[in-house]
């Protein structure tokens, strides 16, 4: 397995990337991977350099260029090269914690999508309260504006990701709308929950309400790019404020408070750690001809090494070449259709 890194991503790159690879290579010595920027800065962080490969460039695009520019003008950037390398067939999948947008247009221009597949979805499994198994989501943002075939074709993408990489066997496929009745929602949710509907290749269970999707209430959610970009957030949030309330909390509780928090520790970090969905790994750009996968800009070792974790489980089970056999031979490639 070769692994494209764009070790010059994120804002703690390289050393946050590079040292979740130190971290990734003890787990899986099946993977070459294939480090993309300066030498010299990703060297300092290199443990030792077995089966690793430096490809040197001083370019990178930063997180305020703008994404179709950069990747069109900056040949030579970090993420450019790595994208380029797969496909050449030089490397199986990609992996940035760069420019969100930059990394979305280097998988549909460079990379490419899938015959029949017309708009890829950013996916991520998110957590569910109380389980180990979260549940997939998407679109994440890749997409502000889907027409109802579109999030037909992501729940039948986001159903054969939860089959073969998350070995969940009929998962349930929910849609994301303000009520769980067929009447309710917009346009593009009754349309798209009639198409969904009539599927017979995915467990449709009709529509869900955000409130329920951390209760896992299904393993699957689809919904358009903007909304679920504007959930994604909210989740987030929730997460970091809760967190902070916490310990603002225990701070201001005096002596006894901060004992019994002393005395709960492990129940705090047990918290924490379920409302963490980079344990997951990374967002997959999920219809493309290979895997891209981006990380949060802010991430650490921790999830850089998750991520390279996902990234295997996805090239061990072969998601994507079978999912281009299946969409390319029109086995579970329902047809879009045009406005």
């Amino acid at each position: 397995m070769r692994i494209a890194v764009d070790a010059m991503g994120g804002d703690n790159a390289p050393k946050a990337i590079i040292e979740g690879v130190v971290l990734a290579k003890k787990n899986f010595p099946d993977i070459e991977f294939q480090l993309y920027g300066k030498e010299a800065e990703i060297r300092k962080y290199l443990d030792d350099e077995k089966n690793v490969k430096i490809i040197h460039t001083d370019e990178k695009i930063n997180s305020d260029d703008e994404p179709v520019k950069a990747i069109r003008r900056k040949k030579q950037a970090s993420m450019v090269l790595a994208a380029q390398a797969v496909k050449d067939g030089e490397a199986d999948a990609i992996f940035s914690a760069g420019n969100t947008g930059a990394l979305l247009a280097a998988g549909l221009f460079i990379v490419g999508r899938i015959k029949g597949v017309e708009r890829p979805g950013l996916m991520s499994t998110l957590p569910v309260m109380g389980k180990d198994q979260g549940f997939d989501m998407l679109d994440l943002g890749a997409n502000a504006d889907n027409k109802a075939e579109h999030l037909l074709q992501y729940g039948i993408l986001g159903s054969f990701y939860a089959k073969n990489v998350r070995n969940i066997t009929n998962p349930k496929v929910g849609l994301l709308n303000n009520g769980t009745e067929e009447t309710k929602g917009s346009e593009l949710t009754k349309k798209a929950f009639q198409l969904l509907s009539a599927e017979p290749s995915i467990n449709f269970i009709g529509n869900v309400e955000a409130r329920e999707l951390l209760n896992g209430v299904a393993d699957v959610v689809v919904t358009d790019g903007f909304t679920g970009n504007a959930v994604l957030k909210s989740i987030e949030g929730t997460a970091l404020n809760l967190m902070a309330l916490l310990k603002d909390a225990i701070k201001d509780s005096g002596t006894k408070g901060k004992m019994g928090a002393f005395f709960m520790k492990d129940s705090l970090y047990s918290l924490k750690d379920a409302l963490d969905y980079s344990r997951y790994g990374g967002a997959v750009l999920f219809g493309l001809k290979a895997p891209v996968i981006k990380t949060h800009g802010a991430t650490g070792p921790e999830a850089v090494a998750n991520t390279i974790k996902q990234i295997h489980t996805m090239l061990e089970t072969n998601v994507v070449g079978d999912l281009v056999t299946q969409f390319e031979t029109g086995t579970i490639a329902p047809e879009v259709q045009s406005n």
